[in-house]
């Protein structure tokens, strides 16, 4: 075997401590990664570092800034009366349950309107309504069963209401002339002759004094035209399942806690078509 020169073997040595020097600065740079790794990190231990980082969740105002302020919407498309831009939409309306509910008045008490036997487009409500008669005037239309009072900028406050014979009887414009709380009825006299039921109550015997029972209702709107009592009617019914259908007889009947919105809101004079 041939012996290396000496040359050779130092330039073997000069490569063995380039390696092994290579190996310790790798060696001490991992040992120093290392012990950056695994130095603990004491800063968790402040409390409000940690708060920091895990929190808040939730809006603490004694760590969150305040907002900057908002403004809020002042009108929204929904609904424009008072009540909704009060308190918004809601998911039925609880307005109903007050506006049909129990009421006293005059030493009468209306019993409440079962809301859940009615249709609900035969309750008070705000609606579209495109009309060119003047705002307060009131409009009755006998096909749909509803009265409008008009209210101007394409919107009315629509009733529901019940009709019989005498409700398709008359047709045409006249006025409120005469307004009655808790009227008392007096039927014609061929209404008694042809029920002779009604002879207690007949004009002879003084009419049918106000109460619950009282065909008028709570109250009663009387229809002119040129000057002469027309015979027709729009009045409130202690018969609140008749709103909304055709029944035997009356002229246009609403509910008792609806004919009393309507006697408040018109006052005499006021014109009506009824088509």
């Amino acid at each position: 075997m041939s012996q290396s020169s000496p040359s050779g073997r130092a330039s073997a040595v000069s490569l063995l401590s380039r390696r092994l020097v290579s190996l310790g600065l790798g060696t001490a740079l991992v040992g120093s990664l290392s012990g950056c790794i695994l130095v603990q990190d004491t800063s968790r231990m402040n409390i409000d570092v940690f708060q920091d980082e895990v929190a808040p969740v939730w809006y603490d105002p004694a760590r969150t800034p305040p907002a900057a302020d908002q403004t809020a919407p002042q009108k929204r498309d929904l609904y424009r009366t008072q009540f909704h831009q009060t308190y918004g939409l809601p998911v039925s309306n609880p307005l109903h349950r007050t506006l049909y509910g129990v009421m006293v008045d005059d030493g009468h008490t209306l019993p409440a309107i079962p809301l859940d036997r009615v249709r609900s487009d035969m309750l008070r409500q705000e609606v579209s309504y495109q009309t060119t008669e003047a705002p307060g005037t009131i409009v009755v239309d006998t096909r749909a069963h509803y009265l409008y009072l008009v209210q101007g900028d394409g919107k009315a406050i629509r009733y529901g209401v019940g009709l019989g014979r005498e409700g398709y009887a008359w047709s045409g414009r006249g006025v409120i002339q005469r307004k009655a709380k808790w009227p008392h009825w007096t039927p014609t006299d061929d209404m008694v002759e042809n029920n002779p039921n009604l002879k207690p109550v007949s004009a002879a015997r003084g009419g049918l004094v106000a109460g619950l029972n009282n065909p008028l209702g709570a109250r009663a709107l009387y229809i002119y035209q040129d000057g002469k009592d027309t015979l027709y009617r729009v009045h409130g019914t202690p018969d609140w399942r008749s709103v909304g259908k055709a029944t035997s007889s009356g002229c246009v009947r609403m509910f008792n806690q609806d004919v009393i919105d309507l006697f408040d809101r018109v006052p005499e004079n006021t014109p009506i078509v009824v088509i």
